[in-house]
C-alpha cells in the first residue's frame, strides 16, 4: 500500500514508528556510547578528587618539608669541609702552609705515609717538619686544632734547633734568631669514599 493511499491516522502512525525506530537505534548506539563515556570520566574524576583528598593533609607540610631539606644541605656542606669528598691534598698542604705563616713558623718539608682505608673514610697523614720560637710553634698546633677541617696530630717530637735530629728532623736549616725549636710530627687527614682518591702529587718543593 502506497504511503499517500494511507489514511491520516495510519500515516502518522506510521511515522510514529518509524520514530520510534530511530529514538531506539540512537539509544543503544551513540547515546549509549556516550553515557558510558560520562560515566567512565566521572569515575575518574571521582579517583582524582579522592586523591586529591589523601594529599589535602601533607599540603600544610610543605613548607615544614621544605626547611629540613635545607637545612640538611647545609649539613651537607659543612661535613664536605670537615671530610672532604675528593683526596684535595694540594688544598691540604695549603691550609697548613697559611696556618704556618699566620703563627710565625716555617714549614719545611711534607713525607707522604702509607694511607689507611677504613670504611667510611680514608686517612691520609703527612710527616711535617717545622722550625720556631716554642711560642709560635704552641700558636701554630692551636690553629691546627680549631680548624673546620678535620686534622689529628700524632707522634709530635721537639728538640732544640741545635739537636735537630733529635726530633728526627731530616736537614738542617740557617735558622733565624728568634728560632729555638725544631718539631717533627705526623699530621693526618680525612677523605670520604664518595669518589676515588686522586693519586699522590709529584714532589714538590719541600714535599716529599
Amino acid at each position: 500500500m502506497n504511503f499517500n493511499d494511507m489514511s491520516g491516522m495510519k500515516q502518522w502512525g506510521l511515522v510514529l514508528a518509524v520514530a520510534g525506530l530511530l529514538s531506539a537505534a540512537l539509544f543503544f548506539t551513540y547515546f549509549k556510547t556516550q553515557r558510558e563515556a560520562n560515566e567512565s570520566a566521572q569515575k575518574a574524576l571521582d579517583a582524582k578528587l579522592q586523591e586529591n583528598r589523601e594529599l589535602e593533609p601533607y599540603k600544610s607540610k610543605l613548607a615544614e618539608i621544605d626547611r629540613q631539606l635545607a637545612s640538611l644541605e647545609q649539613q651537607m656542606d659543612i661535613e664536605k669541609r670537615i671530610v672532604p669528598d675528593e683526596k684535595e691534598v694540594d688544598s691540604f698542604m695549603k691550609m697548613l702552609d697559611a696556618e704556618a705563616a699566620k703563627s710565625g713558623i716555617e714549614l719545611r718539608r711534607y713525607t707522604a705515609q702509607p694511607t689507611s682505608s677504613k670504611e667510611f673514610y680514608t686517612e691520609v697523614p703527612f710527616e711535617i717538619e717545622i722550625d720556631g720560637s716554642y711560642h709560635s710553634m704552641m700558636n701554630f698546633f692551636d690553629h691546627v686544632s680549631k680548624l673546620e677541617r678535620i686534622v689529628n696530630v700524632s707522634n709530635l717530637q721537639v728538640a732544640n734547633t741545635k739537636k735537630g735530629s733529635d726530633a728526627k728532623a731530616k736537614h738542617s736549616y740557617q735558622y733565624a734568631p728568634g728560632e729555638s725549636v725544631v718539631a717533627t710530627c705526623v699530621a693526618t687527614t680525612f677523605f670520604s669514599h664518595d669518589t676515588q682518591p686522586a693519586a699522590t702529587p709529584a714532589t714538590a718543593k719541600g714535599r716529599t
